[in-house]
């Protein structure tokens, strides 16, 4: 058989078909015939306000999520710079501090001694705006100062100087706080939900 005759015979049967008298069907049961079904207004109504009361449920914790979000990143952050400084007094056989202005809400990386020019390596950040840093100092002596601000000082070996603050405290606007706290051997800070 060719392709003509097929397709000629299936024209021919479907043109057959007594279509005039068929009824739309729906599955709806108040759909009526001759009418598009909707939905009414009350319907959408009610959906809405279901949107309304998910999301006004679901609202707080997102924001409480988005708060703890900037408090770990900017702790991350703040590791990520005492491992540059590590690395940069470890290279450069020189001390390095990482000083803090808590006033400011800043805090960056230089070494200790520089030339005239100054360090072309120093690095200042500034903390997020819905968060605060602090030094807490818990020995006897005075932690290491650089420009008149409390500081970390790196050794040329890597290591932390042992008079250097033990804990720096990072606090956003809802009173979370998280803590970075000196390593017991001196080898640099780790990110802690708890001050012990």
């Amino acid at each position: 058989m060719n392709l003509r005759k097929i397709i000629g015979k299936w024209q021919v049967a479907s043109d057959t078909r007594d279509s005039s008298n068929r009824e739309p069907q729906s599955c709806h049961p108040l759909h009526v015939a001759g009418q598009a079904s909707a939905f009414t207004l009350i319907e959408l109504i009610l959906v809405l306000a279901l949107l309304v009361i998910i999301t006004s449920l679901a609202a707080p914790a997102m924001a409480n999520f988005i708060r703890g979000r900037a408090l770990d990143s900017e702790a991350r952050r703040v590791v990520a710079l005492m491992h540059a400084g590590q690395s940069r007094a470890v290279s450069e056989g020189l001390p390095m501090v990482l000083w803090v202005d808590e006033k400011q809400g800043t805090y960056g990386l230089q070494a200790e001694t520089t030339g005239q020019t100054g360090d072309a390596k120093a690095e200042n950040l500034t903390v997020d705006s819905t968060l605060q840093i602090a030094v807490l100092t818990t020995g006897l002596s005075a932690p290491p100062m650089f420009n008149n601000l409390p500081a970390i000082r790196f050794l040329p070996d890597g290591m932390v100087d042992e008079n250097s603050p033990q804990t720096l405290q990072l606090t956003d606007s809802a009173s979370t706080k998280r803590w970075l706290i000196e390593k017991p051997n001196h080898s640099g800070y780790e990110i802690s939900d708890s001050q012990n």
